[in-house]
């Protein structure tokens, strides 16, 4: 069984993702980094280059490949949920557990993570208020219909999250 993290941007997906697959001795994947490594340039790059469509095209291709595989941690792109073929495939090899964070937190870890402007393109085009704001309430459906269980993460650090995970899990 395979454990999909899947949230916001900045939820914790890829830090808890490494601390529960190290727990639990399990390969640990990001889905994002597999898509910077095989096209060579950072996700910024690709969707002003090739657009979001071919992101999430090779997002789609990707989650494909992993879930080839069994026993695995997997932190996902945040946009993963868009596309029902990729809850199917997630739902099919595992269990999907939501990373929730809310507005304030999202806010405040983009602001404090260096690499998100260049690593994270916009995904509305407007200001970082409004874009957190819109994209969290448009994708709360969304997760919540993927989710097999969920953890607010806003008052929790990593290791927290990761016990949270893994005390669920079992």
């Amino acid at each position: 069984m395979n454990i999909f993290l899947i949230g916001y941007r900045c939820s914790g997906k890829t830090k808890a993702g490494k601390s529960i697959a190290y727990v639990l001795n399990r390969q640990f994947i990001d889905t994002d980094l597999k898509i910077v490594e095989e096209e060579g340039m950072t996700i910024f790059e690709i969707v002003n280059k090739k657009g979001w469509d071919f992101f999430r095209k090779k997002e789609t291709a990707v989650l494909n490949k992993v879930c080839n595989h069994d026993k695995q941690i997997v932190a996902t792109g945040g946009g993963i949920v868009l596309k029902k073929e990729n809850i199917v495939n997630m739902k099919k090899n595992g269990t999907i557990v939501w990373l929730k964070a809310n507005f304030a937190t999202v806010k405040k870890r983009i602001i404090l993570d260096t690499k998100t402007k260049d690593f994270r393109p916009s995904l509305t085009s407007k200001e970082l208020d409004d874009e957190i704001k819109e994209t969290l309430l448009f994708r709360k459906p969304y997760y919540e219909k993927a989710m097999d269980f969920s953890i607010d993460t806003d008052n929790l650090d990593i290791d927290g999250v990761c016990k949270a995970v893994i005390k669920r899990i079992a």
